[in-house]
């Protein structure tokens, strides 16, 4: 057991300490907002013991100077942090296989430790997609294949239509296109076989707000592939706070770095939204 101040970190009690292979909280940075090297060094010093993982999202590292993205991973891996890439592969098919190569290698000698594969924007079959895997194993990376669930809308009852039994007025179908659930669980297995590491599960839809979860479709992918092996976007504290009630500490959530204080505490054994619960009374005698 490993304590940092307040917080201890107990296999039987909460999970264990940093590296961890489920429990694992990966936040996004930077993104939406350019966050500089002294915002980062204040998470990582103050939070870095809560944090597993650092994601450049949505492509933002194509768009950075070279020696600042090899600043930050030097910086994250100091914290015991990984570094992951977000969504971006999809923009190098064009210029063909040989420019994936030439991709991981950049990743590599910028210091990323993932690399994420958007299954869904990359459009490309799923033979196309181990081979992708393969190829970031044999650079020496780890792989994180992206899925997304698509669904009807109006499947889900409004609020207040939810009681059992109660009756709910039929909607007119969206035009979103169907997956389905079983399918996208078996291509995850054979993402897992061919040697991806965690299998990445989009917010979009499925659990982008606490109010319209489809627990049925989470309970069901969980249930096949495992906690250890899946990670979730967390697009709120709502939304995290509702996966701890669910599924435990164990569960991996990719959160803002904004949330990372509320989902420790989230993590603890008793879910406080005071905070006493896992800071303890004593933290707050001064």
């Amino acid at each position: 057991m490993a304590a940092y101040r307040w917080k201890s970190f107990n296999e039987n009690e909460d999970r264990p300490e940093k590296p961890r292979s489920y429990g694992v909280t990966e936040i996004r940075s930077p993104h939406y907002s350019l966050l500089t090297q002294n915002l980062l060094q204040d998470i990582f010093d103050n939070m870095g013991n809560f944090v597993d993982g650092l994601k450049f999202a949505g492509g933002s590292h194509s768009l950075m100077a070279k020696p600042y993205i090899k600043e930050v991973t030097d910086m994250a891996h100091r914290h015991n942090i990984y570094v992951s890439t977000g969504g971006w592969a999809e923009h190098l098919l064009r210029q063909g296989p040989s420019a994936f190569k030439e991709y991981i290698e950049d990743c590599k000698q910028l210091g990323f430790d993932t690399i994420e594969l958007d299954a869904g924007s990359l459009g490309i079959s799923e033979q196309s997609l181990l081979r992708f895997i393969r190829m970031v194993k044999s650079g020496g990376l780890r792989a994180k294949p992206q899925f997304s669930v698509k669904f009807n809308k109006s499947d889900i009852p409004l609020i207040g239509n939810r009681a059992f039994g109660a009756y709910v007025a039929p909607s007119s179908k969206s035009s979103d296109i169907i997956e389905d659930v079983d399918l996208l669980v078996k291509r995850a297995e054979r993402c897992l076989e061919a040697g991806a590491d965690m299998i990445m599960i989009d917010a979009q839809d499925l659990c982008e707000q606490a109010d319209s979860m489809r627990a049925d479709i989470i309970a069901k992918i969980i249930g096949r592939l495992g906690l250890e092996k899946i990670m979730f976007e967390a697009s709120d504290d709502k939304t995290s706070e509702w996966f701890i009630k669910q599924y435990g500490s164990r569960v991996n959530l990719f959160v803002d770095h904004s949330q990372v204080m509320d989902l420790e505490c989230h993590r603890g054994r008793n879910l406080g939204k005071d905070h006493l619960s896992v800071l303890g009374s004593s933290f707050f005698q001064f």
